[in-house]
């Protein structure tokens, strides 16, 4: 089983790299849809091995498993609001919307069990239970929203598909920067150091979000099927 270690390593640490230049390239070029594919394939192989680990090595599977699917879900949809599935695929949806639904309760119990019992479940704080909670709830919220209202058009299907490919790089990004500090050389193992790429997701998320949807601009990026007015200069 040691090999699932490799792949899930090796798919994460791709994952990341590609996440980064995806989410710092211009929106729209060959670049950033080339790093978001791979972060696509990568992101999914460390979800899958993930997910091995935590149900067969029993690796904090409270834990693992919700943020396992979590992310899975998280870049599936992302990717399908820019290539939508095609017709009669209405099944998946709600197949997806069921998954996003299941991680809500499971984490909101969790998180539940864990202020319970002082704070923690099984050694692990209750704050993240009810974080991924509450992204599995808006996720699942979107996704009913979509299938009574149709496919999103311009500013939100990008503002979509933004926040759910920027929160599975974060999930990552925290998973490595703060759950895997003790593979960090000790002279950098500085929590504020290490807080700031998974930080620096956040914010880049929530200023392109702001652009978007606030402002009406996307000066910056080529285009991905944005209307006109998105693109007028800031």
């Amino acid at each position: 089983m040691q090999w699932i270690y490799v792949v899930h390593i090796t798919a994460g640490s791709l994952a990341l790299l590609a996440g980064y230049v995806a989410l710092y390239s211009s929106k729209g070029a060959t670049l950033h849809r080339k790093a978001g594919m791979v972060f696509v394939y990568a992101m999914l192989t460390m979800s899958l091995g993930g997910l091995t680990i935590a149900t067969v090595r029993g690796v904090a599977p409270a834990i693992n498993i919700p943020i396992g699917l979590l992310t899975a879900y998280l870049v599936i949809t992302s990717v399908t609001t820019i290539r939508p599935l095609p017709a009669g695929s209405r099944w998946l949806a709600i197949g997806g919307i069921l998954v996003a639904f299941g991680i809500f309760l499971a984490d909101l119990t969790f998180g539940i069990q864990g202020v319970a019992n002082g704070g923690k479940r099984d050694g692990i704080p209750a704050f993240p239970f009810f974080m991924f909670a509450l992204v599995a709830f808006l996720g699942a919220i979107g996704d009913l929203r979509v299938m009574r209202s149709g496919p999103p058009r311009g500013a939100p299907r990008i503002a979509r598909h933004l926040w759910r490919m920027s929160v599975a790089l974060f999930i990552a990004a925290l998973s490595f920067f703060i759950g895997q500090s003790k593979v960090i050389p000790q002279p950098i193992r500085i929590l504020p150091l290490l807080a700031m790429p998974v930080l620096a997701v956040l914010v880049t998320m929530f200023y392109w979000l702001w652009r978007i949807r606030v402002r009406r601009s996307f000066r910056g990026g080529v285009g991905i099927g944005v209307p006109e007015r998105l693109r007028a200069p800031a």
